[in-house]
This record gives structure tokens, sequence and C-alpha cells, in this order.
């Protein structure tokens, strides 16, 4: 794999209103995204983290200290053309949500999920008008389909620049409700992250840390704080 690098070809970044929304001009030239398609950002807090990007670039341009960049690229070149395909992909985490299969021992594992989880089910019940139940064990149990139903359509009311972001808020925990929970500002993201790591962190007081699976975690948190931030930005 090659390791190759663009240089550093302009000397300022600027933010600019463009076709409804704002875009970054490098000396006046308008960024594309990979595709090279307009790089047309909704609000211009996204504009402005993208152009800090841009400008905090030195000689070498390294797309992995470009996290925003990213992240709108992702929204307009692949979220973009298959939005509801994302949206139904997302939707599905509903029916096998973590928050819904409970341990079946032990009792202290148990009542720790109970503390924890089902305040996040009650929440999402009165929130986004979708009840979940939790079941004991690993096999799966449908969910309400009326439940399902409103939260699929609340997926596929995301905007591309907030799907790209809730995907990851998604993925990474595992919970379409942890997600929703997130972006909705339920609690501190820093708690959300813990709560969706209830049972890695379990394991963890039983057999002890691993610092492989350590180092996984934390570059994992690193991502879920910045879908965070980014979905707050995309509105």
């Amino acid at each position: 794999m090659s390791d190759w690098k663009p240089k550093r070809f302009w000397t300022e970044s600027a933010v600019v209103e463009a076709d409804g929304g704002f875009t970054v001009e490098l000396d006046g030239r308008r960024v594309k995204t990979p595709a090279k398609a307009s790089l047309i950002l909704p609000t211009r807090a996204m504009a402005s983290a993208v152009a800090a990007e841009w400008d905090a670039q030195e000689k070498l341009v390294d797309p992995t200290s470009m996290p925003f960049t990213r992240s709108a690229n992702a929204a307009i070149d692949k979220v973009r053309q298959q939005h509801a395909e994302v949206a139904d992909m997302l939707a599905d985490y509903g029916d096998s949500d973590l928050l819904c299969y409970r341990a079946t021992h032990p009792q202290e594992l148990q009542q720790r999920q109970a503390e924890q989880w089902d305040p996040v089910l009650d929440w999402a019940a009165d929130a986004l008008s979708a009840r979940l139940l939790p079941v004991a064990g690993v096999l799966h149990q449908p969910q309400p389909e009326e439940a399902l139903t409103t939260l699929r359509q609340r997926v596929h009311g995301l905007n591309d620049y907030q799907l790209a972001a809730f995907h990851d808020l998604v993925s990474m925990s595992g919970s379409l409700i942890l997600g929703f929970a997130a972006a909705q500002n339920w609690r501190k993201v820093e708690e959300i992250w813990q709560i969706s790591r209830l049972d890695e962190l379990w394991q963890i007081e039983q057999w002890g840390h691993d610092e492989e699976a350590q180092a996984v975690a934390e570059t994992k948190f690193t991502a879920f704080l910045h879908a965070k931030r980014f979905f707050d930005i995309s509105d």
C-alpha cells in the first residue's frame, strides 16, 4: 500500500457561502470530495471545522488528521447516494438492540444491566414514542412492530450529514436507542459510551485488562465523540 500524501499547495483556507450552504476554498479554489463532488456543507460550523483541518496541515496533507473532512466526504459521496439503504440498515438495529438482550446470570450483572439500560429504554418510550422490551438470553425475539416502525421513520428523517454521524453512533455502540440517546443529548456522550460497554467492562472486572482490546476501545471512543460532534453541527 502506498503511503504517498499530497503536498500542501495553498496559503490559506476560507469559508464561503455556496449553493444554499457553505463550502471551503483554498486560495480561492473550492475543495472537492474524493468523488469530485462539490463540498457543500449544511452549516457554517461544519465548514469552519473542515477549514480548520485544512489550515492545520503542514507540508503534507494527512487525511487521518481530518475527521470532519472525512465525515463530510462520506455524507456526500456515500450516504447521499444510498440514503434509504443506510437508514434501513441502521433502523434494523432496533429489532436486535443491545439494550434488550439481558444476561440470565450472574445476578450482579443482571442488576447492573437493569440499572443502566432500563432508564434508556424508558427514555426512548417517552422521547421517541418507541417502547422496546428487554428479554432474557441471546436468542432473537421480535420487538413490537409499532415501535420499530416509529424508529425507522425517525432514522429516515435524518439528513445526509446527520445520518453519516448517526451511522457511527449506532454501529459503535451496538444500539439504535443509544445512538438516538447520544444524538438527542439524553446524557453526556461519555456516559452513553460507558453504558454501551457495560458487558465489556464487566468482563474486564472478572478477567483483567487486555492492552490490545483497551487500545481498540480508546480508538472507538474517540470516533464516537467525533460522531457526536459531527451530528451536532449537521443541522
